[in-house]
C-alpha cells in the first residue's frame, strides 16, 4: 500500500538521523562541549519544525537580483583602511580597531577619492546568485528591467554563521532529515483526511514525500550548509521534470538566489588565515557587503593600494574539508527518497561530483586555470579574461581584477545583430575550448560570461571547474559532433560504443532514442547558413528523449561527459535564450578541417567540405 511505503520511508529519515547521531559521536572534535551541543540541538530544532535561524542582512535598499544595474550609492558596508601599521595578535580575527577607520561611505566617494582603471567595474561572480551587478561605465547597463512578481518573493539573503566542524554538518544533515520525516508524516496525514491532491505528469511527485513544504524545507537547509550540499541542490536545480519532479525544482529555484552569508567576524578569521593578519595593508577599502554569495563562497569589492578595483572571492570556511561526507549525506537523502531515476546511476554521478568539487574548492588551482586561459585566448579577438592578483590569493582567497560587462541573460534586452554576435562568439569558444585547448571551463552558468557592449568584449571570469579532455576521447567526440550533423546513424552508434554511452546490447527502443538524441543535437549544424536557435525546441525534445533514456539505458555515459554536456547544453541554452541566429555548421566545419586526429585517423568522417 502507498501508505506503508510512506510509512517506511519515515523510518528511513529517522534511521538517518539515528546513523548521524552515531556518525558525530565518532567524528566530533575533541573541543566540543555541553554548550555546544546545546546549541547545535537547538539548530537542529529549528530545522526539523522548519523554521530558520540567522539574521536577516539588511541591504542598502531592495535588490533585484535580475536587474542589469543596482545603484551603487550610498553604501553603508565598505570600510577604508589607514596607511597605519596593523597591530599583530595571536587571535584568528584581526584587531580591525587598530587600523581601520571605519566610515559610512558610498561608492561615489570612492570614486572621488580613487582614481578607477579602465575596466574597473561592478559584475557578478561565482555566478550561482547575482546580488550586485554594476557597470555604470557600460553602455550595456544602462538598461533597467523592472521587477516582476517573481523577482519580488525572491528570498532575502540571512547573515548566518557556515557550520565548519564534522559535529556541526552532520547534526544539520540529521535535523534535515528529521523534518523531512515530519513533513511526510504531516503530509500523509492530511491526505487520509483531505484525499490526495490531483497532480499531473511524473507520479514520484505525488508523494506525501515530495510535497512543496519539503520540497522547501530541502532547499533552505542547503541554502544554510552551503558546500557540497548546495553545490549538488544548484546542479539538480538546472535539470527538467524528467529527471526531478516539478515541486522539488521549484523549490530548488530558490538554491540559485544564493547562499546564506557569513557574518562579519568569521569573513574576518577566514581573511586572516588565509593572507595574514595584515591583509588590510594591502587594500585602500573593502566592501563588507557580498557582490554575490554562491555555494563555495562568496565574492567582495575592493580596492587595492595602487587604486585597481578588485573582486575577493573568499572560501567559506570548512567546505573544502567536508566534500566527501557532505555528497555522502546527500547521496543517502536522495536514495532513501527515491528522488532520482534509478538510470540516473547516483554513484558514478557522485563519484565526478566529488572530484569536480575537490577541484573547484583548490582556488590556487584555479588561478592557474585562470592564466592558463588568458594565455590561451590572449590573441583571440572578442574575449579577455581578468588578471590574477598574486599577492592577495591562496588556497581559499582568489582576488581578480573586476571587469565590466552584463551577463549573457541580459544581452537579450539589446538588438538582434549583437545577440547573433554573442552568440556565435560563445559557440565558437565552446569548440574551441574542446577541440583546440582541449581545456575547458565547464561551468555554463550566464554570469560566468560578462558582455562589455562598448568593447564588444566577452569578459570571463569563474574558472573552479575548467578540466582537461583526454585527445582520444576529443577524437571520437569531434568525429560523433559531425555524425550527428549528418545524420550518420551507423556512425553514431559506433562512436557511441567506442565512447562508453553504449555498450551494445541496449535494446531497439533504447538504441533509436540515442540515435534521434544524436540528431536532434547535431541539428544546428546540419546546414549551411545561419540557424536560428528560437525555431526549433531543442530542449523539449532532448528532455523528451532523455525521459525514455533515463528508464532503458544499461551503462552510465563516460565520465567526461558528466561537465561536457553540461557545458555544452549551457551552450545552447545560452543561444536559445538570446534568440541568436547562429552559422553553425561554417564553425564546426572550419575546427573539423583543420583538427590534427590521432589514433583512427583514416576515419575522417566525408563531406567535411560541405
Amino acid at each position: 500500500m502507498p501508505f506503508l511505503k510512506d510509512i517506511a520511508r519515515i523510518a528511513d529519515g529517522l534511521s538517518l538521523v539515528a546513523k548521524e547521531a552515531i556518525y558525530r559521536q565518532r567524528r566530533s572534535d575533541g573541543g566540543n562541549n555541553l554548550q555546544s551541543l546545546i546549541k547545535n540541538t537547538l539548530l537542529s530544532a529549528t530545522d526539523l519544525t522548519g523554521l530558520t535561524k540567522g539574521k536577516v542582512r539588511k541591504l542598502d535598499k531592495e535588490i533585484d537580483a535580475d536587474s542589469a544595474v543596482r545603484s551603487d550609492s550610498n553604501r553603508e558596508s565598505v570600510v577604508y583602511f589607514t596607511d597605519e601599521k596593523p597591530s599583530t595578535s595571536s587571535s584568528s580575527e584581526p584587531q580591525i580597531e587598530c587600523h581601520l577607520e571605519v566610515k559610512e561611505v558610498s561608492a561615489a566617494e570612492i570614486r572621488d577619492n580613487v582614481e578607477p582603471p579602465v575596466q574597473a567595474a561592478g559584475t557578478t561572480y561565482e555566478g550561482d546568485a547575482q546580488i550586485d551587478s554594476i557597470s555604470s561605465e557600460s553602455k550595456a547597463a544602462e538598461v533597467v528591467v523592472p521587477a516582476t512578481p517573481q523577482m519580488k518573493s525572491q528570498r532575502k539573503l540571512r547573515e548566518r554563521k557556515v557550520p565548519t566542524t564534522s559535529f556541526s554538518r552532520a547534526l544539520g544533515f540529521a535535523g534535515l532529515g528529521a523534518g523531512l520525516a515530519w513533513g511526510t508524516l504531516q503530509e500523509s496525514a492530511k491526505r487520509l483526511v483531505f484525499g490526495a491532491p490531483n497532480v499531473q505528469g511524473n507520479q514520484s511527485a505525488v508523494s506525501p514525500y515530495l510535497s512543496e513544504k519539503n520540497a522547501e524545507r530541502l532547499a533552505l537547509a542547503l541554502c544554510r550548509m552551503r558546500g557540497a550540499a548546495l553545490k549538488l541542490g544548484q546542479m539538480l536545480s538546472i535539470q527538467d521534470e524528467s529527471v526531478v519532479p516539478a515541486p522539488i525544482l521549484a523549490a530548488l529555484d530558490i538554491v540559485r538566489q544564493g547562499a546564506d552569508v557569513m557574518p562579519r567576524s568569521q569573513l574576518n578569521q577566514v581573511l586572516s588565515s588565509e593572507l595574514g593578519h595584515d591583509w588590510s595593508s594591502k587594500l585602500k577599502s573593502f566592501d563588507y557587503e557580498p557582490m554575490a554569495a554562491a555555494s563555495i563562497g562568496q565574492v567582495h569589492r575592493a580596492f587595492t593600494k595602487d587604486g585597481m578595483e578588485v573582486a575577493m572571492k573568499i572560501q567559506y570556511p570548512g567546505v573544502a574539508d567536508s566534500i566527501e561526507s557532505d555528497i555522502e549525506n546527500v547521496k543517502l537523502l536522495l536514495s532513501y527518497t527515491n528522488l532520482l531515476p534509478e538510470k540516473l546511476f547516483l554513484d558514478n554521478a557522485m563519484k565526478v561530483a566529488k572530484e569536480e568539487l575537490s577541484r573547484e574548492c583548490d582556488y590556487e588551482l584555479e588561478a592557474k586555470s585562470q592564466k592558463r586561459f588568458g594565455m590561451l585566448l590572449s590573441g583571440t579577438k572578442g574575449f579577455y579574461v581578468p588578471v590574477v592578483i598574486d599577492d592577495l590569493s591562496s588556497k581559499r582567497v582568489l582576488t581578480s581584477e573586476l571587469v565590466p560587462g552584463i551577463p549573457i541573460d541580459k544581452v537579450t534586452l539589446l538588438d538582434q545583430e549583437t545577440r547573433n554576435y554573442v552568440g556565435k562568439k560563445l559557440l565558437e569558444l565552446t569548440l574551441m575550448e574542446l577541440f583546440v585547448f582541449r581545456f575547458m571551463q565547464t561551468d555554463p552558468n550566464w554570469s560566468n560570461f560578462l558582455y562589455d557592449e562598448s568593447e564588444k568584449v566577452i569578459n570571463l571570469i569563474d574558472f573552479g571547474a575548467a578540466r582537461d579532455y583526454p585527445k582520444s576521447f576529443v577524437d571520437d567526440y569531434l568525429r560523433m559532433v559531425f555524425a550527428c550533423a549528418n545524420n550518420d546513424r551507423e556512425a553514431i552508434i559506433k562512436l557511441s560504443q567506442r565512447l562508453g554511452f553504449l555498450t551494445g546490447e541496449e535494446s531497439e527502443i533504447m538504441m533509436e532514442t540515442h540515435v534521434q538524441a544524436g540528431f536532434v543535437v547535431g541539428l544546428p549544424f546540419s546546414k549551411p547558413g545561419g540557424y536560428d536557435f528560437r525555431a526549433n525546441n531543442i530542449t523539449q525534445s532532448i528532455s523528451n528523449l532523455g525521459a525514455t533514456m533515463l528508464r532503458h539505458r544499461l551503462t552510465p555515459p563516460p565520465e567526461e561527459a558528466y561537465s561536457l554536456h553540461r557545458k555544452l547544453s549551457g551552450a545552447f541554452l545560452a543561444c536559445i535564450k538570446l534568440g541568436a541566429v547562429v552559422p553553425c555548421r561554417e564553425i564546426l566545419l572550419e575546427v573539423y578541417e583543420k583538427y590534427e586526429f590521432g589514433e583512427h585517423d583514416s576515419e575522417r568522417l566525408a563531406s567535411g567540405s560541405e
